[in-house]
C-alpha cells in the first residue's frame, strides 16, 4: 500500500468519524427482528387493539393469483372506421364499385380488430387468448386474435396488389398512415376491476385485542407475526409512542449511512474525476468542505429553531464549481444535503429546498472571474430557497404564518453569508494549492512583476507571448477549453528566457551569441529556459497549472534548428537526441496542447516572407501535423475535431495579424 492510499484512507476514516460524532442521537428506537428468526425480546402484548392483515407472503400469493387470471378490458373506437371510410370516398382514380370493395375488405379487418401498440404489448406479454370488452354494464369476452396496423396494410396490399388502380390510389392517399387501431386498452375499467379484486386482500382479516399476546421470547417470527409487528410499529409511530432499545443499533445504522455516502463520493471521484482522487490535497479540500459545512449545520440545528436554513449550504457547490467543475459540485451537493437531512425536522422539505438552492448556485456561476458574480449567485439562491420553501408551506399547511417569514429571514442571512464566499475561496487556494479563475484573471495583468520583468528584459519574447496568448485564447474559445488557463499559460510560458535574453532570436539586435557556441551548447541553453521558467514559477508561487504549462509547452520535442545543424556538421554520425530534447513532459491537457501549437505556429510565422492565405494554411498545417506525427499530443485528451477547429482559428487570426495595410502618402 503506497503513501497516497494511506492518506486517502485516513481522510475517509477521519471524515466518517467526525460525521458520526455530530450525527443526531434519537432516544426512540424500534424493535429489531427478522422474518423467520427467533424473537430476541421479552413477551410483547398488544397495548391497544391491532387490526390483523394478511402477511406479505400470503398477500403476494393472492396478488400473483389475481395477476395470473386477470383478463384485461379493451375498448373499441368505432369512429376510426367511419373516418377512414370517409377518406376512401374522396379517393380519385377508382370507381364506386372499387371503393365499395376496398371498404368491405377494411370492414372485415376492423371487425376482427386492429390493435394499438400499447394493447399489443399487453396481449403479447400476457400471452392472452381472450380479452374482455365492456358492453353497457356487461363484460363480454372476445378472442385476442387481432391485427396490427402493419399487418392490416400488408393484408390489404396482398388483396389489391395486382389491381393497379386501387393499389395506386391507396399509395397516393398514404393509406398506411390512415389505418389506425380501433382496439385500445380501457385503463379506467382495468384499474377499477383490479382494485375491486384487491380490496379483500387489503382489508383486515381480524383484530388482536388489547392485552393479547403478539410474540414471546424465542418464538419464531412467522410471516403473520411479522405483519402484526409492522402494523403495531406503524400505529405506535402514529400515536407518538416509543419503544426503548440500546443505542448500538442506532449508532451502527448512522455509521453505515455515513460510510455509504462517503463511499459514493470516493467511487465518483475514482471513476469520473481521477485527477482529484489521485491528489490528496484536492481530495482533502472536497472532503473538508463537506464535513466542515456539516459540523456547522449540526451546531446550528441545536442552537436555533430551523437553524439549518441559516447555514449557507450553497457555498459548497459554489466552491467546487470554482475549483473543479459543475458536475462534481452537483454530486457533492447531493452528498451534503443527504448527510444533513438527518438533522432536519422535515427531511423531505429540507432536501428539496437545498437541492434547488444548489442547482441555482451552480447554474448561475459557470466560472468566477469577478466578485460581483457572487452577489448575483446569492440572489438566485435566495429566490430558489424562498419560493421552494413557500411552495412546501402552502402544500402542507395551506397558508403561511410568522414562522414562515422567520425562515425567509434566515434565507436572507444565508444569502449574505454566500456573498462572502470569496474569502473562503482565497483561504482554500492557500491551504490546498487550488487555483480559481479570479487568480488567473489577476495573473493575466501585465503589471504583474514577472510579466513586467519579461517586457523589460525580453521585449521580443514579451511580444511573442502576447501574440501566442491571442492565438491560443481564440482557439481555446472555439473548442470549449479553459480560455483563462490558456491565456495565463501563454503569458508565462517563456518567463525562463529572462535569465539569458540575448540567446533568443526575438531579443537579438544584430549579434548572435550562438555563433561562438557548438550546437550542443546552444541547444542546452535553449532547453534551459524551461527549467529556469519552472524555477521562477516556484519562487514566485505561481499556481501548479501554470507550472504545468511551462513544462509542457515544448513537451519532449527537439530543438530542431540546432539538431539539424549538428546533423549537417557530423554526417553519418549517430546523434544522441537527448542532448537536443526538451525535458517535457508532453501536454496532458487540451489547454497545454493548444499552447504548444500556438507557440510553434506564432514563432514560425515571424520568419515568413509571404503572408497569403495559402502560405499561412501551409505553415499551420505542417507545424501541427508534424507535432501529431511526432506523438507530442498522444497524452492529451484533444480530439481530431478540436485540432481541425484550432487550425481554422490559427489561420483566421494569423491572416488578421498579417493583413496588408493601406500605403500612407509621404
Amino acid at each position: 500500500m503506497n503513501k497516497q492510499n494511506i492518506i486517502r484512507g485516513l481522510i475517509f476514516v477521519i471524515a466518517t468519524a467526525l460525521a458520526i460524532i455530530f450525527f443526531p442521537r434519537k432516544n426512540d428506537t424500534q424493535f429489531t427482528y427478522q422474518l423467520n428468526r427467533p424473537w430476541a425480546h421479552q413477551l410483547l402484548t398488544a397495548p391497544f387493539d391491532i387490526p390483523i392483515y394478511l402477511d406479505s407472503i400470503s398477500k403476494a400469493e393472492k396478488i400473483d393469483s389475481i395477476n395470473r387470471v386477470f383478463i384485461p378490458v379493451f375498448k373499441e373506437d368505432k369512429s376510426i372506421v367511419a373516418s377512414l371510410f370517409a377518406d376512401i370516398d374522396t379517393l380519385s382514380g377508382i370507381s364506386v364499385a372499387q371503393k365499395s370493395r376496398l371498404k368491405a375488405e377494411l370492414g372485415k379487418m376492423y371487425a376482427k380488430g386492429i390493435i394499438s401498440p400499447a394493447a399489443e404489448k399487453i396481449v403479447k406479454e400476457g400471452k392472452l387468448q381472450e380479452v374482455r370488452f365492456l358492453s353497457g354494464n356487461t363484460l363480454v369476452r372476445k378472442s385476442a386474435d387481432f391485427l396490427t396496423p402493419r399487418e392490416a396494410y400488408s393484408e390489404l396490399n396482398g388483396i389489391f396488389g395486382l389491381n393497379n388502380d386501387i393499389h395506386q390510389a391507396i399509395s397516393k392517399a398514404h393509406a398506411a398512415g390512415k389505418i389506425l387501431p380501433n382496439i385500445l386498452p380501457d385503463s379506467l375499467s382495468n384499474s377499477r376491476l383490479y382494485r375491486e379484486q384487491l380490496q379483500p386482500i387489503e382489508a383486515a382479516i381480524g383484530v388482536l385485542q388489547k392485552g393479547e399476546r403478539i410474540v414471546d421470547r424465542g418464538e419464531k417470527v412467522t410471516p403473520q407475526i411479522y405483519s402484526i409487528l409492522q402494523t403495531y410499529e406503524q400505529m405506535t409511530d402514529k400515536n407518538d409512542r416509543t419503544v426503548n432499545t440500546g443505542d448500538f443499533s442506532t449508532v451502527f445504522g448512522q455509521s453505515l449511512f455515513v460510510i455509504i455516502l462517503f463511499a459514493a463520493l470516493y467511487f465518483y471521484l475514482y471513476i469520473y474525476r481521477r485527477t482529484e482522487f489521485d491528489s490528496p490535497k484536492r481530495l482533502l479540500a472536497i472532503v473538508t468542505s463537506i464535513v466542515g459545512l456539516y459540523i456547522g449545520a449540526a451546531i446550528a440545528s441545536k442552537v436555533l429553531t430551523a437553524g439549518l436554513y441559516i447555514i449557507p449550504f450553497a457555498i459548497l457547490p459554489i466552491m467546487v464549481t470554482v475549483f473543479f467543475d459543475s458536475r462534481t459540485a452537483q454530486f457533492c451537493n447531493i452528498i451534503e444535503v443527504l448527510l444533513c437531512a438527518a438533522l432536519a425536522a422535515y427531511p423531505l422539505e429540507f432536501v428539496v429546498v437545498q437541492m434547488l438552492g444548489g442547482i441555482a448556485a451552480i447554474f448561475s456561476l459557470r466560472e468566477l472571474s469577478r466578485r460581483s458574480q457572487l452577489l448575483r449567485t446569492a440572489l438566485f439562491v435566495f429566490l430558489a430557497y424562498t419560493f421552494s420553501f413557500i411552495a412546501f408551506e402552502l402544500m402542507q399547511s395551506g397558508g403561511m404564518n410568522a414562522g414562515t417569514w422567520r425562515v425567509v429571514l434566515y434565507f436572507f442571512a444565508n444569502a449574505v453569508l454566500i456573498s462572502f464566499a470569496y474569502i473562503l475561496i482565497f483561504i482554500f487556494e492557500k491551504l490546498f494549492g487550488l487555483t480559481s479563475m479570479v487568480t488567473l484573471v489577476e495573473l493575466c495583468d501585465i503589471n504583474n512583476s514577472l510579466l513586467r520583468n519579461l517586457s523589460e528584459e525580453c521585449p521580443g519574447t514579451f511580444q511573442h507571448s502576447m501574440s501566442v496568448s491571442t492565438l491560443a485564447s481564440g482557439a481555446a474559445l472555439k473548442i470549449g477549453a479553459n480560455v483563462l488557463v490558456v491565456r495565463a499559460g501563454a503569458l508565462y510560458h517563456d518567463i525562463g528566457k529572462t535569465v539569458n535574453p540575448a540567446f533568443y532570436t526575438e531579443n537579438q539586435h544584430g549579434v548572435n551569441p550562438h555563433d561562438a557556441l557548438t550546437p550542443v551548447q546552444s541547444a542546452g541553453i535553449i532547453i534551459r529556459h524551461v527549467t529556469d521558467g519552472l524555477r521562477l514559477a516556484s519562487e514566485n508561487k505561481l499556481p501548479q497549472v501554470l507550472s504545468d504549462m511551462i513544462s509542457q509547452h515544448h513537451g519532449c520535442g527537439l530543438v530542431k534548428y540546432f539538431y539539424k545543424t549538428y546533423e549537417k556538421q557530423h554526417p553519418g554520425e549517430e546523434i544522441d537526441k537527448s542532448l537536443f530534447t526538451y525535458p517535457g513532459p508532453n501536454p496532458t491537457t487540451r489547454e497545454a496542447s493548444i499552447l504548444m501549437m500556438a507557440d510553434s505556429v506564432e514563432a514560425a510565422s515571424r520568419s515568413m516572407t509571404e503572408h497569403s492565405k495559402e502560405a499561412i494554411e501551409s505553415l499551420v498545417n505542417s507545424i501541427i501535423d508534424g507535432q501529431i506525427v511526432a506523438g507530442l499530443h498522444n497524452e492529451s485528451p484533444i480530439s481530431f475535431r478540436d485540432i481541425h477547429l484550432i487550425k481554422e482559428s490559427f489561420i483566421s487570426r494569423l491572416r488578421t495579424m498579417y493583413h496588408v495595410r493601406v500605403a500612407y502618402p509621404k
